[in-house]
């Protein structure tokens, strides 16, 4: 049965609940989950139904991978979780929201999306830069989508404000199995 899957390992995807201009975002989204599922990673994410997030759950959950969304109480509507797949968790705030999805997780994976995305990004990145956690982060910059926050991090480093070392606890990864890798998540099974 889809979605029944245990996994050892979990990964957090952070995106958008919209699908964006371009159809290419759902199709990396989809790919995601499909890959997440042949390896045996579970998905935790937003939890809603629509947009970049609810292709990536829908793959993942298709592919037979145990996913866990994570919703507050007042997106409940708006991002329709009717929809969603697996497990979900309704919490009361978004600080909530983002505590459960970081405790259940052993990365962190960062698909296209707006400030939402950005806002999981940057405080994942600051508990790795203050020591709460060591865990890794991966931007899939597929058609160039991080270049902008890539060269804003770059300034950010030349002023001083962060260090190189710092800087580093973000990978960034071209394709889904190079983030995969990065992520640290086991090769699929090879049948023999």
């Amino acid at each position: 049965m889809p979605g029944t899957r245990q996994a050892l390992d979990r990964i957090a995807v952070f995106c958008g609940a919209r699908t964006g201009i371009r159809p290419q975002y759902v199709e990396l989204a989809k790919e995601f989950g499909v890959a997440l599922a042949r390896r045996g990673v579970g998905l935790v994410y937003g939890a809603g139904g629509v947009g970049v997030m609810g292709a990536v759950a829908d793959a993942a959950f298709s592919g037979g991978a145990s996913v866990t969304g994570v919703i507050p109480h007042r997106l409940y509507e708006r991002e329709l979780p009717r929809r969603s797949r697996g497990e979900v968790f309704v919490v009361r705030t978004m600080h909530e929201r983002k505590a459960r999805m970081y405790k259940l997780s052993k990365g962190f994976a960062v698909l296209p999306g707006g400030l939402g995305t950005l806002d999981e990004l940057m405080e994942v990145a600051t508990w790795n830069q203050l020591g709460f956690h060591q865990k890794p982060i991966v931007l899939i910059n597929h058609e160039g989508f991080f270049d902008p926050l890539a060269a804003m991090l770059d300034h950010i480093v030349k002023e001083g404000f962060l260090s190189p070392q710092e800087r580093s606890c973000m990978d960034m990864a071209i394709g889904v199995e190079e983030a995969l890798d990065l992520l640290g998540c086991a090769p699929e099974s090879v049948a023999l």
